[in-house]
């Protein structure tokens, strides 16, 4: 399937309904079972989200009763313990657009490879799905604008991946910061740093008879041919993914939002390179980026693959800093106070966030609003990186520049 093909069949999928859509199959509605898909079922779905729901099930009446994956061993996989948990055996495809022309499918979620999150989260808003989608929400910002639109104007419940929204630390640190603990917060600095070749996974088993290709090929730009590594390592190469500030910065960059009430840099630099893995990666192994926020903070977050010391993420205001890896609050750089415990808050995961918001309709924790502007952080990021120019951003046109 080409693009061109993909965008006819996204184009003339079901229509949204301005309530849930299975509202309409139960004659009570808050007795009725939510079906769900998932889209993309390899480690990510099959070690966290699938078991999450199924746990979540009964409590939710919720049921997984479809799954997509272009690549038969994982779609098999995920099917085959579906079945033995709930008894039910879920419909498979190698196509996320038949999946989402099923009528009794109410939500799905997506944890496909990074490129095409977009594409995938836009058809699934448009067949008048609620979405859990995994981060970044999206590696471009026209994609990102055009889901925030849609899923307004469809009223659709959109989760994004960045599960600190529902962390107890976090929302217990974002709670404190709102007292004016830290005074007047002005750098932010955070690292992961790793010793490993991360993400080079093995790939001898996956086969191109096992692999709808042109389905994983959707949304490229040029045709290629059957490659395994793009498939099982697909974070290391740039068609697949803008590299750290989408793979990993966005947990931070979103988090650094949630904490502080910011919801956009106005500019971005960022220097790296691929100093110590010497494989056929096309992303920087070492990296570093800072954002300037108009709130008046500057944001510095780095990571690395060569030397795994050096985690840290500190925010530093003018009476002192929060230490939101140790969580507590010090008079570190500012005035004397005793240090204060960030004691985490007792609060329902991220996925059941977004369960219950299925049924009542209310915002869940990661918003689309908040993906928005994820995305718009971490391409800022990429963008400056891959070529060398300080990014700025125009919240009033929804677009990223040099200057």
């Amino acid at each position: 399937m080409n693009r061109r093909e993909f965008i006819k069949i996204s184009s003339t999928a079901t229509a949204a309904l301005t309530t849930a859509p299975w509202i309409g199959r139960a004659e009570d509605s808050l007795n009725a079972t939510i079906n769900i898909g998932m889209i993309g079922t390899g480690d990510r779905m099959q070690m966290a989200h699938i078991p999450d729901i199924l746990s979540l099930s009964a409590k939710h009446n919720v049921r997984i009763t479809a799954v997509c994956d272009v690549w038969k061993k994982n779609r098999e996989s995920a099917a085959a313990k579906i079945k033995a948990k709930s008894g039910s055996e879920p419909r498979q495809f190698s196509r996320f657009q038949e999946l989402l022309q099923l009528n009794d499918i109410d939500a799905v979620v997506i944890a496909t490879p990074d490129f095409s999150h977009g594409s995938i989260l836009c058809a699934a808003l448009e067949a008048g799905k609620d979405v859990y989608i995994e981060k970044p929400m999206c590696i471009d910002v026209p994609s990102a604008n055009k889901a925030l639109d849609l899923a307004r104007a469809k009223n659709r419940i959109v989760q994004a991946g960045t599960q600190r929204r529902s962390d107890g630390h976090f929302i217990a640190a974002r709670n404190q910061l709102q007292t004016g603990v830290l005074g007047q917060i002005n750098r932010i600095s955070a690292a992961m740093c790793v010793n490993s070749a991360r993400w080079a996974r093995a790939y001898q088993d996956c086969q191109e008879a096992d692999v709808d290709w042109d389905a994983y090929m959707f949304c490229s730009q040029s045709k290629l041919a059957f490659d395994a590594k793009l498939l099982r390592r697909w974070q290391l190469y740039r068609l697949c993914s803008n590299g750290m500030p989408g793979l990993w910065m966005t947990h931070y960059a979103d988090s650094v939002h949630m904490l502080t009430g910011a919801k956009y840099p106005a500019s971005a630099v960022a220097l790296g390179g691929k100093y110590v893995w010497k494989d056929d990666r096309e992303h920087a192994d070492t990296f570093h980026a800072l954002l300037d926020y108009p709130e008046g903070f500057l944001f510095s977050w780095g990571m690395g693959l060569g030397n795994s010391s050096g985690i840290h993420y500190t925010v530093h205001g003018t009476k002192g800093t929060l230490d939101a890896e140790k969580w507590v609050i010090t008079s570190d750089g500012g005035q004397k106070f005793e240090p204060k415990p960030v004691a985490a808050i007792h609060n329902p995961s991220h996925m059941e966030n977004w369960l219950e918001c299925l049924r009542s309709r209310k915002s869940p924790n990661a918003d689309i609003e908040y993906g928005h502007q994820h995305t718009v952080a971490t391409v800022m990021a990429a963008t400056a990186f891959e070529t060398g120019l300080r990014q700025k951003y125009d919240p009033t046109k929804r677009e990223i520049f040099a200057g």
